[in-house]
């Protein structure tokens, strides 16, 4: 699991390299992205994209000193699934 800051006026992207030692004549067929905790003044989901083999998300907003979880749930064109996350860091930059 990655740790990095954010500020919380920025908006930025964060991906999930799946294909990295994980996809072997595999592709994804659905990203999905959720952030946790859920609360008001939180980091949001703005947008999030994905291809073959990464997906990606944009996020903004956060509270100073929280830290939020990003999951990013994918399925695969042969059926798996699987969960990564990544650790945001909210802290005035």
């Amino acid at each position: 699991m990655a740790l990095v800051l954010k500020d919380p006026g920025s908006a930025l992207d964060y991906s999930v390299d799946w294909g990295l030692r994980y996809l072997t004549d595999d592709v994804l067929i659905e990203s999905l992205w959720s952030v946790v905790p859920v609360e008001s003044g939180g980091v949001t989901i703005d947008g999030s994209r994905f291809d073959n083999a990464s997906a990606t998300v944009n996020v903004s907003g956060g509270r100073p000193g929280k830290v939020y979880r990003l999951l990013n749930q994918v399925v695969t064109s042969q059926g798996r699934q699987d969960s990564r996350s990544i650790l945001v860091r909210v802290e005035v930059r």
